[in-house]
């Protein structure tokens, strides 16, 4: 894509596209890399420095934040990545919003600060999210650059914008955490974040929000003003189990609980590659050439079964050894919790993108409805579970996920009109490939060690065996991800070549 044709500055070069494969090379190769230095650092506070109450105090300032934090984006990056055309008065225009909502989220949260401490009962919990709300005031400097670069398929950009953010993150986080800063260590890193991902990501794609562009804003508030009711509905449901939990359950059962969900979230991320953000301008380019979005949408469904359902799986069968040798016996109670939320995750990514498809085509009205019953139900769910304890609250997540296929399984059908026997054979693979994953570990578990028992060395060699089990069962069974996977592997092994053009297939 030229400078020409992108409607930037002609001084300002842009490096050579990629194809998508090499585009979700990257943006794995930034997760894989992002993923082991938060979760390195994560297990050396939980282990060394911080306990679950501390952690917990943490978790809900951070969930209370994030409520109010979805606005902040104001649907840019999706606004971005999805016009046909773009010119540099629309990246002005989308620079000077990302900046007011920034600043505006920034004052909502250290507005609120005061009255949930009271309501928690927590004096800590303000100057938390006063730390926390100033790491808000620059995250625009990194919204559009990031949203650019992956419109154009430049996904080396946002490799280096995450791993920049996330050692920032963690060195500040352990540094403060053992000078005995507690749960201030933890805010103090997310503003530590905040500045290292702005400034990189401007240093590699400069789009500065100033001087202020406000004229002509119709399009892009129209836009962002229903994708933020819509994260906002969204965020309701996903950032409410800390707030719920910490008000119901306590400080400690909060630390616990978030201790789960995270873990369960960041080994998602982890199997995944977080490649979802390449999907979404490479189906905008399916969409543009008017060819049928169903089949590239099994091929990212089969991918994400794949591979996704048996390292869930896996991480539930190993939660409590996983558990006990990583963080020690203070957090015993996580491996429970864990299993439970890594089963939930399995059956949510059955159906995945399930918010990018309908914005992509054009149906967010009918997206929102939907979004507005999914968060009320999860809401429900988690406040009933809860009064079974911190156990209950996580079994609420699998009931939850049930209901949430139910409730956008059709609605995508409608949406992408993808064939639903192709589906569901894939599914069936794919849970083959599941269970030839988990054989070794289940083995073991029943011939050799128990789970209380199992050492480290072990567990790697369970989680190789199954690898290897797995492999042999998707090439027997000719599951549809199969021959992709293997083009990656292939790829992994060969330099990414630079001036190939986005071929979305």
């Amino acid at each position: 894509m030229s400078d020409a044709s992108f409607g930037a500055d002609p001084t300002a070069r842009e490096p050579p596209a990629m194809t998508v494969r090499g585009a979700a090379m990257w943006a794995m190769a930034g997760q894989y890399l992002s993923f082991a230095i938060q979760f390195a650092a994560s297990v050396i506070i939980s282990r060394f420095f911080l306990g679950p109450a501390e952690v917990g105090l943490f978790s809900i300032a951070l969930a209370a934040a994030m409520l109010v934090a979805v606005l902040q984006d104001f649907g840019l990056s999706r606004y971005i990545s999805g016009l046909a055309r773009l010119d540099a008065d629309e990246i002005a225009r989308c620079s000077s919003v990302g900046m007011i909502f920034s600043f505006a989220v920034a004052g909502v949260i250290a507005l609120a600060a005061w009255p949930l401490a009271h309501l928690y009962a927590q004096p800590d919990l303000a100057p938390i999210l006063w730390i926390i709300a100033s790491s808000y005031l620059f995250l625009p400097l990194a919204v559009v650059p990031l949203a650019l670069m992956g419109r154009a398929m430049q996904f080396r950009g946002h490799f280096t914008v995450n791993v920049a953010g996330a050692l920032a993150q963690a060195l500040v986080g352990l540094g403060l955490a053992a000078a005995g800063w507690s749960s201030f260590a933890l805010a103090w890193a997310t503003v530590a974040s905040g500045v290292a991902r702005g400034l990189v990501a401007q240093a590699l794609r400069p789009a500065p929000p100033w001087p202020f562009r406000l004229d002509g804003l119709r399009a892009v508030l129209g836009f962002g003003s229903r994708s933020s009711a819509l994260y906002l509905t969204g965020a309701l449901g996903t950032r409410s189990p800390d707030l719920i939990i910490g008000k119901l359950l306590g400080l400690a059962a909060t630390g616990i609980y978030s201790r789960a969900a995270a873990l369960a979230d960041q080994f998602r991320v982890l199997i995944s590659g977080a490649i979802g953000s390449v999907f979404f301008p490479a189906f905008a380019r399916i969409r543009d050439r008017g060819e049928p979005l169903g089949p590239a949408y099994l091929r990212v469904c089969a991918g994400y079964s794949a591979v996704i359902w048996p390292g869930m799986a896996g991480l539930a069968l190993a939660a409590e050894p996983l558990v006990r040798l990583l963080y020690g016996p203070a957090w015993a109670g996580v491996a429970p919790l864990l299993t439970l939320i890594a089963i939930a995750e399995m059956l949510i990514i059955a159906l995945p993108l399930h918010i990018d498809m309908p914005i992509l085509m054009g149906r967010m009205d009918r997206l929102l409805a939907f979004n507005i019953a999914d968060t009320v139900l999860s809401i429900a769910l988690l406040a009933a579970g809860s009064y079974w304890g911190v156990l209950g609250a996580a079994a609420s997540r699998v009931v939850y996920a049930a209901a949430w296929i139910a409730l956008y399984g059709r609605f995508l059908h409608e949406v992408v009109r993808f064939d639903v026997r192709a589906l569901l054979s894939t599914y069936l693979k794919s849970a083959l490939g599941t269970l030839a994953a988990l054989a070794p570990m289940a083995a073991t578990y029943r011939y050799w060690q128990s789970p209380a028992t199992i050492d480290l060395a072990t567990l790697l060699l369970c989680a190789l065996a199954g690898v290897a089990c797995w492999s042999v069962t998707l090439a027997v069974t000719s599951h549809p991800a199969f021959a992709e996977l293997l083009e990656l592997a292939r790829q992994v092994a060969t330099p990414l070549k630079p001036g190939r053009r986005p071929a979305v297939r």
